[in-house]
Order: C-alpha cells, then structure tokens, then sequence
C-alpha cells in the first residue's frame, strides 16, 4: 500500500481549499450591493415612479421602517426604477421582496437578455428573482417594479442588485443658457442647454423646486399678474443632482384670467333657469338675491347637435306663470350689472348637446351667441357641454396640439368671441369631473383605444383659454367616483370630494400618468367649487358644514381630514351651485351659508 498517496490528496485538498479560501475576499470585494435606497427608508431617494404612483409608506414593511407603495391609474402601471452603473461582460443577480396582485420585477438596458419576474399573486410578502449578464460595452442598467394596469396598490421592499460594481457616475454640471420666453399673465416658459449624463433636471422658482423635467423646456404656471418671478434650474443623474444654474428672472404680464373686473375677492355663482320650468319653480331675474355675483342664464340651445344655431328665450307663460316680460328682464339685468353682478348666458345643459365639427357650425356658433349677448346686454358666456358634445378622435392624445375638430373649432370660436368683446368678456365653464379630472387616469380613446373618447375632453378646451378663463367651477356632483392626487379614490358628498378635486385643479397633474403631458395648476382665483344647491337639485349634495371644512383646507389647510392638499390658496374665488332656483326652494340654505362663511 502507498502510504504516500492519501497524504498527497490531503494537501492537494488543502491547496484546493485554501485557493478557494484565497478567492472569496476577492470575489466578495468586486460583487457588491449597487441598488441604491433598496429598502426606500430614505423615501424615494434614487427611483423615479411614473405619474406621482409612489409613495414610502410604514405599513406594510418586510423589514426596516419603510416600503414602496405604488397604485397603477389608468394606462399607468405604477412603474418605479432606477438607474444603477455596472460593469460590461459581468453577471448581476436582481431580487426583492413584493406583496399584492401581478407585481413585475425587471431591468431593461442589459446589453444581451433584458429579464424580469413576476408574481401574479402576493397576499404576503414573496421573494422575486433573476439574473443577468451585461453586454460588452454596457455601463448602466435600469431595474424597475411595477404593477398591472386597474389594479389595486402593489409593495415593494428590500430591491437587491448584487454584481461587480461600475465606473461611480458623476454629478452632472450645472445647465448653462437658462433663458424665459414672453411670459403670459399667469406663465412663464423657460428653456436652457442640454447637460451630458443627465437624466432629468429640476426648476426652481426662488428656492422651491417647482418640476421636475426629462427635456430641456418647462413652463411656470399659476403666477400671479405684474409679478417679478426668479427661476433657477439644476441637472440630475443617479449620482445626484447639479449645482443650480444662473438664475433668470421674468415678470409676468398685468391682467390675467378672461376679464371678469369687478368679481369680489370671493364670488358666489348659480345658474337661474330662465328658459325652462322644473319643480323648483321659477325665479324672476328681479327676485335673485344679492348674494350671487355671478347668474348664468340657463340656457341657450342649439336648434340641433351640430348646427352651431344657439337660440335663447325667456320659458313660455303656459310653463312658467310667474315669468316677467322680456323688457322686465333686462331692466333686471341692467340693475343687476349697475350693482355690479355679472349675467352670462350658458350654453348646452344635459339636454343642449353641442358639436362644432365643421368650420360653418364653429362661425354660426359665434353669430348666434354674439346675438344674444347683444340682445339682452350681457356680461360673456358659460360654457356647460354635457353629454357627447366634446369627445376626442382617435390619435388626438396630446391636451396641448388637439386636432379634434369639435375641440379645435370650440376654442377658435371663444377666443373670436374673447376678442370682439374685449378685456371686460366673462368667460366660465362647468364641466364635469369626468371631463376633467378623470383626465388623470384617462385620456380620449388611450394608446391602446377602447376607452371612452370623452374622458378628459374638457383639458385641451380649459388649457388652450387659460389666459382668457375668468372662472372654471367643475361640477363636483353627478360624479362617479374619481382617482385624486393621492391616488386614491374620492367619492361625492362630502369634503373630502371637494378638497381632492380642487386640489388637482389648483396643482396640475400628468394627463393620463404621462409626467411628460403635465396640465398646469389654475391659478386659485379662477376656480371655483360646484355644487348642487340642495339634496332635489343632484347627486352629490354636501351639507353646509362640509362645504365649510372644504373651504378651510383650501383656503387655510385646517379641518382637511386625511387627504392632503399640494399647498394653500385663500384667493380661491367661491363656489357655483346649480341652481339658484333650488336654492329658493331650499330657502336660501346654500347661499345663507356662503355669505356668512369666514374667509380669513
């Protein structure tokens, strides 16, 4: 027997565990962690999540203090990622921990094989995970999570990239020729240099950081008139951000808003129904309160969908017994304007469908309405398009450039009614919330079609006459429910509907969770909150002390409940109520209450 043998065994073991020995600290110097806040407690420092969807939350978290909470909304899905430095040629393991229903982990940018995971069901916290290898000159890699498309919020906690480590990155520099274009009564656009290795870029007004951009353009919305404004703007990669570039400053135009001179600092608006009688009786222009700074005249109709023939008259006696004559009516018209109200006549209501498709209807549209502004001597035009009288044509998906013709067409024929009447030209609307804010979530017919083309129909008409709107009073009443800036949804009859609404008026939001398709807020005294009169006069009646605490979030950031608002506006103009009518009926509660409301 070879004695010798199993001792050189044993040494060729020892050699072979010693190499192995050898090898790991090294291995282990060059694999590292590179997903940067993997845990999220430091909030959402270094991952981005589309359309505002992500929040850090405390509960419920896998380990530490924090998690990702993020809700996909409409064609959004929630995407949150980050952009890590790698190495080209190296082998990377990418894990995390994931809770809720279809709930995706991924990176895209390898190089060779983009991957990704998924789980399609997680009542509990359940490990994700994959593997990758980066091509030959592959420097940076995304990672990302998301959910699924409508449904509900999904979590994350513990995202992991394990591999060799890159080259570090390297803040951006400053952005060099920051310069303002002409500014409007409430706007400022801004434009400056492209920066190399930066991934967005952050504008600031004064010291608050007010957007965040991918290009190199932005514009400040929701300024006020005759106003100096300092802008500056920094460059932003995974490394953090720039230094802040030279500063720009720009004053806005004098004016502002459509007109309106005269409004009080907070003005009540309520429709008066002067064409039609309903079970809330009819109410003689003579015997409308003082309260209501604002009676629109409703309303004017069209002699059919698509002509653009608006005809207005007072309702028949056989339907209204009480009704003044027409010279009665506009004697009370003018004593109401000589004490400094405003009378506009309202165009559509739920049965007056209007569609401007052609350029004929958009210029009929203009003379009949100009008659009957003439007529009666009246102060600008409300717009109330219900039903099917806007909608977007398939492939009109940008709120900025639409092409829709009964888009377009409306908006031509305002500003030629805008312009031939001048400065002084009331101009409100009163859209329903599933024209506007549902615009969040959806968008006309979306990039995949299928949905309803009427969704956030309104914004393209509302963004394009923003500098001529004296008053946008969405009608928060006959609403479903609507998804808020906190992505969560909001439903009618209390504050909470009201303070989420506005909030998303008064802050601007991503159109259909495109953070490049951003509506920008209103300014606070264009706006306005409607609501039904009384519990006869819609669906979503709010009780006066309710209104009152949607009031005092808004104007003082008191009695807000859970929802948060994005900032605080005391110059928010008031409310509209439909109608003036139900109000009478309901013996003056709703407009009791706005007058004895305290706005400081």
């Amino acid at each position: 027997m070879d004695r010798t043998r199993p001792l050189t065994l044993l040494l060729a073991g020892a050699l072979a565990a010693g190499g192995l020995l050898a090898l790991t600290p090294a291995a282990q110097a060059a694999d590292t962690e590179l997903a940067r806040n993997g845990g999220f407690e430091a909030g959402l420092d270094g991952w981005t999540c589309t359309a505002g969807s992500g929040a850090a939350v405390s509960s419920p978290v896998r380990s530490g203090t924090k998690a990702l909470q993020a809700t996909p909304a409409g064609s959004d899905n929630a995407r949150c990622s980050q952009t890590v430095t790698v190495k080209p040629n190296s082998s990377y393991t990418l894990s995390g921990w994931v809770r809720g229903s279809y709930v995706y982990l991924g990176a895209t940018g390898t190089g060779t094989t983009d991957v990704s995971t998924w789980t399609g069901s997680a009542p509990d916290w359940q490990r994700l995970a994959t593997t990758f290898t980066t091509g030959a000159s592959t420097t940076s890699v995304t990672i990302y999570t998301h959910g699924w498309y409508g449904t509900p919020a999904y979590q994350a906690d513990d995202l992991s990239l394990y591999g060799p480590g890159g080259d570090p990155v390297q803040l951006p520099a400053a952005p060099t020729g920051l310069a303002a274009g002409s500014p409007t009564s409430s706007s400022v656009p801004l434009t400056w240099a492209a920066v190399s290795g930066a991934t967005s870029y952050n504008v600031y007004q004064g010291a608050t950081k007010v957007q965040t951009v991918s290009g190199t353009s932005a514009t400040a919305t929701g300024l006020t008139a005759s106003t100096p404004y300092t802008f500056q703007v920094t460059a932003v990669n995974s490394a953090g951000e720039s230094p802040k570039s030279a500063a720009v400053t720009a004053t806005t135009t004098s004016g502002g808003g459509g007109g309106g001179g005269g409004l009080p600092a907070h003005a009540l608006v309520g429709y008066l129904h002067a064409s039609f009688a309903n079970g809330s009786g009819y109410t003689r222009m003579a015997d409308v309160p003082d309260s209501w700074d604002v009676v629109n005249l409703a309303f004017g109709e069209p002699t059919s969908v698509t002509s653009g023939d608006i005809r207005f008259s007072l309702c028949p006696v056989a339907e209204c017994p009480g009704v003044e004559s027409p010279a009665e009516f506009k004697a009370a018209i003018k004593a109401k304007q000589a004490a400094g109200k405003k009378v506009l006549i309202s165009i559509g209501g739920q049965n007056g469908q209007v569609q401007l498709a052609t350029t004929a209807a958009r210029d009929t549209f203009v003379s009949s309405v100009s008659k009957i502004i003439d007529e009666y001597g009246l102060d600008g035009l409300d717009i109330d398009f219900e039903g099917h009288s806007l909608s977007l044509q398939t492939g009109d998906t940008d709120f900025r450039n639409p092409t829709s013709p009964v888009i377009v067409n409306l908006i031509q024929a305002v500003k030629t009614l805008k312009a031939k009447y001048g400065a002084k030209f009331v101009l409100t609307m009163a859209p329903e919330t599933f024209f506007v804010q549902l615009g969040y979530q959806y968008y006309g017919s979306g990039p995949w079609g299928g949905q309803d083309p009427r969704a956030g129909a309104y914004l393209p008409v509302i963004h394009a006459l923003r500098d001529d709107l004296t008053l946008l009073h969405v009608q928060d009443y006959n609403s479903g429910s609507i998804m808020g800036l906190d992505n969560q949804y909001h439903s009618m009859g209390g504050a909470d509907f009201h303070i989420a609404m506005t909030d998303m008026l008064l802050t601007g939001f991503p159109v259909a969770g495109n953070t490049d398709r951003f509506f920008p807020a209103l300014r606070a005294d264009q706006v306005a909150i409607g609501l039904p009169a009384s519990t006869q006069a819609g669906n979503g009646h709010t009780a006066p002390a309710e209104v009152n605490k949607a009031l005092d979030c808004l104007t003082k950031k008191t009695n807000c409940g859970t929802y948060q608002t994005h900032g605080t506006w005391p110059a928010l103009r008031g409310l509209m109520t439909w109608s003036i009518n139900w109000d009478r009926y309901n013996q003056w509660a709703f407009s009791k209450n706005f007058d004895s409301y305290n706005w400081s």
